[in-house]
């Protein structure tokens, strides 16, 4: 895998394109537009862009009274502002509203490296997942970032997407086609799943290639959307493989775990292991020297596969191969 864009570059080129094609679109930022790329489409359209300062509870309050009017509004801002400061906007006037509005958190994770834990988000999918008619999607790489701004724009109801700040590994090939709530299975391994979005879905197929070694078939599948969660994919991978291991950039717990293990228990239940986040905030650093201070590694996801095969009682088989 080759690196490419980062998802909120992306997001802010595949925002221009859109605004040619569409003048109802508008796009709102919080002050952050060189950060979030948003400046890409205000250099454009400067008559649908508007930056509202360092206020994202009154950015959400504004998309929402642009959506009422009939446009369709991205609004932007760092993940952990947008959800944190905005959440009673995004609850009240835009998802108890069932507006047409689409929010997108930059600088996710805690990929947001050096700038430190204040401004890391590591609870915005679980916030966004539990405000009702949210769509929530996390992509993997550009081309899933475009592909889901494109769906974002044609959806109807409120949207979030998170997006990070490095530049992440590509994935996926130009023009492969996405839709909300159909995940994308990358290999089709029959020992096990792993299940992850956003860039911890690279991590899982450098995994999976780990484990190969050891003889064991991975299945890796991109759960772009964590809501609505593709529960027949979920439920098809529990029948079929047995055991799951999901892997997130974001609190294990609650996080995309949890909806999967709600799925596969409705389902097919089987042994289970999370990697992500513990209940803590974490400290300033390199992304890569984050991911490896909390486990967030192709070895500490092998290592998982390890445990929830144990559970499953066939990794003395694996072994013998």
């Amino acid at each position: 895998m080759e690196l490419g864009l980062a998802t909120r570059e992306a997001y802010g080129r595949t925002l221009a394109e859109l605004g040619e094609e569409n003048p109802r679109i508008v796009v709102l930022d919080a002050d952050l537009s060189k950060s979030t790329y948003t400046a890409l489409f205000g250099k454009k359209f400067k008559d649908r862009f508007f930056d509202v300062g360092i206020a994202e509870a009154n950015l959400c309050s504004i998309a929402a009274g642009l959506a009422a009017g009939g446009l369709i509004p991205f609004a932007s801002s760092f993940a952990s502002f947008l959800l944190c400061k905005g959440y009673e906007q995004l609850r009240i006037c835009c998802a108890y509203m069932e507006f047409n509005v689409n929010f997108v958190g930059s600088h996710g994770g805690i990929s947001l490296g050096e700038d430190g834990p204040s401004q890391m988000s590591i609870e915005d999918i679980t916030l966004a997942c539990c405000l009702p008619g949210f769509t929530v999607a996390v992509p993997a790489d550009e081309v899933a970032t475009a592909a889901l701004v494109r769906a974002a724009a044609e959806h109807y109801g409120p949207v979030y997407l998170r997006v990070g700040r490095p530049r992440a590994l590509r994935i996926y090939a130009p023009g492969e086609r996405f839709s909300f709530g159909r995940a994308k299975t990358l290999s089709d391994g029959d020992d096990v799943t792993v299940i992850a979005n956003g860039l911890m879905v690279a991590v899982a197929c450098q995994a999976a290639e780990l484990a190969e070694r050891k003889g064991i078939h991975a299945r890796v599948i991109d759960c772009h959307t964590a809501k609505p969660l593709d529960e027949a994919t979920v439920g098809l991978a529990a029948e079929e493989t047995g055991a799951i291991v999901v892997a997130e950039e974001h609190l294990a717990r609650p996080g995309l775990g949890s909806l999967v293990a709600q799925a596969a228990a409705r389902r097919r239940p089987v042994p289970m292991e999370f990697v992500g986040l513990p209940d803590a905030f974490a400290e300033s650093g390199s992304a890569e020297e984050l991911f490896r201070a909390y486990g967030l590694t192709a070895a500490d996801i092998l290592g998982a596969i390890d445990r929830v095969l144990a559970r499953k009682g066939k990794g003395a088989a694996v072994t013998a191969r």
